[in-house]
């Protein structure tokens, strides 16, 4: 679960998903909670909106949880 690559802007994280490993599991920038595309129950985050191009997923911007900083998921269009 390790970010290579991690930028902030305007007080929301940027994660690119080409640079999480594993599952596409990955911790929050901000307090450390694990943030997993397999937690169904959206228990430790909220998707707060999506952006499709081209009828593919572009980007996706959710909320942690636990602190609520919203972390913006990019990196679909070339998974």
């Amino acid at each position: 679960m390790m970010i290579n690559k991690l930028e902030c802007k305007d007080h929301e994280y940027i994660v690119d998903l080409l640079t999480v490993e594993d599952n596409g599991s990955f911790c929050c920038p901000k307090c450390g909670m694990t943030i997993s595309p397999e937690d169904e129950t959206q228990e430790n985050y909220t998707i707060v909106n999506t952006k499709v191009v081209n009828d593919e997923l572009g980007e996706l911007v959710v909320a942690c949880g636990k602190c609520g900083i919203t972390i913006i998921l990019t990196g679909f269009q070339q998974i």
